[in-house]
C-alpha cells in the first residue's frame, strides 16, 4: 500500500513543517522532516520510494535545485512542489522537469492528501518497475555472445532465414538458439520477449551492444 511509504516534508518554516506533519500523520501516512534542502540530499541516494513534499522557496537550495538532484540521485523518489501564487510559472517548470503536482498555497488539507497518495503510487509503481527491469538486464547477461546476436535481431524484427543469413548459420541453428534465448529470459512467446528488451534498452543501445 502507498501509505506504507514515507513522505519528507522540506520546508525552511519549522510551522510550516509541523503542521505538513501533523496532517499527514492524521491521514495514517508517514512523515520525516527536513528543515533544507541540504539535509535531505545528505540522505537521498539511501532513501526508499516515496514522496519529497517541497516548498519552492527556500535559502542556498531551492525546490527545483532540490529536484533536479534528487532526480539524479534517488529517481524513486515522486516530487510534489508547494508554491505561493506568484511561483505559479516556477511549479509549472517543476511539472516539466518531472515533479508529479503542485500545491498553489493556501491549499486544500484534502488536496494535499490526495496529491500526497497520488505521488507515494507512482513512486510505488516506479519502484517495481525498476526491479522488474533489473531482473530482465540480469537475464540478459546470462545469453551467449551467440544468443545475444539472436536477440538483437529478433527485436528488429528480422525472420530467422534473414538472421541465419546475416550469422552465417542455418534457420534450424537459429531456431535453436532463439528457444534457448526465449527460455532463459523466461517467455514463450516472441512478443513477450521484445516487450522485455524493449522495456530496458532503447534501439540504440540494442545496436551498440551486437558484438561482431
Amino acid at each position: 500500500m502507498a501509505e506504507a511509504l514515507l513522505v519528507h516534508v522540506v520546508d525552511d518554516d519549522p510551522a510550516v513543517r509541523d503542521s505538513l506533519g501533523l496532517l499527514l500523520q492524521s491521514a495514517g501516512i508517514s512523515v520525516q522532516v527536513y528543515d533544507s534542502a541540504a539535509a535531505i540530499l545528505t540522505v537521498a541516494s539511501t532513501l526508499d520510494a516515496g514522496c519529497v513534499l517541497t516548498d519552492v522557496r527556500m535559502p542556498e537550495i531551492d525546490g527545483l535545485t532540490l529536484q533536479r538532484q534528487l532526480a539524479t540521485l534517488n529517481p524513486r523518489l515522486a516530487v510534489v512542489v508547494m508554491t505561493g501564487h506568484a511561483d505559479v510559472p516556477i511549479a509549472v517548470a517543476a511539472l516539466k522537469a518531472g515533479a508529479r503536482d503542485f500545491l498553489e498555497k493556501p491549499f486544500d488539507d484534502e488536496r494535499l492528501i490526495g496529491a500526497v497518495r497520488d505521488a507515494l503510487a507512482a513512486s510505488q509503481q516506479a519502484h517495481h518497475a525498476g526491479e522488474a527491469a533489473e531482473s530482465i538486464v540480469a537475464r540478459l547477461t546470462t545469453l551467449t555472445r551467440r544468443e545475444r546476436e539472436v536477440l538483437d535481431r529478433l527485436v528488429e524484427g528480422e525472420p530467422n532465414k534473414t538472421i541465419a543469413y546475416e550469422l552465417g548459420t542455418s534457420p534450424r541453428t537459429v531456431e535453436v538458439h532463439r528457444a534457448r534465448v526465449m527460455e532463459k529470459m523466461g517467455t514463450r512467446s516472441l512478443a513477450g520477449l521484445v516487450r522485455m528488451v524493449l522495456a530496458v534498452e532503447q534501439p540504440a543501445t540494442i545496436q551498440s551492444k551486437r558484438l561482431t
